[in-house]
């Protein structure tokens, strides 16, 4: 097997701690299809697909089973207020590729406002940036292009909840750069057709089947947008 230089190559079930398919998550056919046959990953992996599809339980668990913060940070996060994730964290194993890094980083745009407080409340040794004092999008750019660094797990929920076009965009460009870097890996759930186009990466698309790969040109939620686009009226008249 050749070496890989990103921190996971796949996702199992855990065989001492099997998940009862007839239980939520493991109801969902994304989450039953990893469990049942495993899940290989790439440097850059993405997942799309409608709302309830099973794209962000599976996002959030291969964050917590590598050991990051469910509501946000790195490995050494220690935020929480009201838990809600699923327990499919504790059904995944993560394989790792031998000697790749430990590092990493979880951002999700429905947290990050108690979580800006607790970076504010627990400042890094070279001090912090002042989140509350800037919009939603502003904080978390800065939050990622000052936390996305180096080699790392970088594994984000809806990132584009809090960003405009040209913050997607700017989002883009850090990732671009991170694995153009190599040693690191980028894990992302999305609506976002701009972010979806992150170059090189594999493309999921989630729903009743389970997990297909797509191309980006045949995604629906890009030749929808530019349907839209094209012609607004057509689907305002149907509303």
């Amino acid at each position: 097997m050749p070496l890989r230089d990103y921190p996971i190559r796949r996702l199992t079930e855990d065989p001492s701690n099997v998940l009862d398919r007839g239980q939520w998550p493991a109801s969902l056919a994304p989450v039953a299809q990893v469990l049942d046959q495993g899940l290989d990953l790439t440097p850059a992996t993405i997942l799309v697909g409608e709302n309830g599809s099973g794209k962000s339980t599976l996002v959030e668990a291969i964050a917590l089973a590598y050991g990051l913060s469910a509501e946000g940070g790195s490995t050494g996060a220690r935020h929480t207020t009201r838990s809600t994730e699923s327990k499919l964290s504790y059904h995944l194993h993560l394989v790792r590729n031998a000697g790749t890094t430990r590092r990493g980083y979880f951002l999700r745009a429905e947290t990050m406002h108690g979580f800006f407080t607790y970076l504010e409340e627990n400042p890094s040794r070279t001090g912090d940036i002042p989140f509350h004092d800037m919009s939603h999008g502003e904080s978390f750019l800065e939050l990622a292009v000052d936390r996305f660094r180096g080699d790392g797990l970088w594994v984000l929920d809806e990132p584009e909840s809090a960003l405009s076009f040209q913050g997607c965009l700017t989002l883009l460009t850090v990732l671009k750069d991170l694995l153009a870097a190599g040693h690191s890996q980028v894990i992302m759930s999305t609506h976002s057709p701009v972010l979806a186009a992150l170059p090189g990466a594999e493309i999921l698309e989630a729903g009743p089947w389970g997990l297909r790969p797509r191309a980006w040109e045949d995604l629906d939620m890009v030749t929808n947008m530019r349907s839209f686009l094209e012609s607004p009226e057509r689907y305002l008249r149907h509303l």
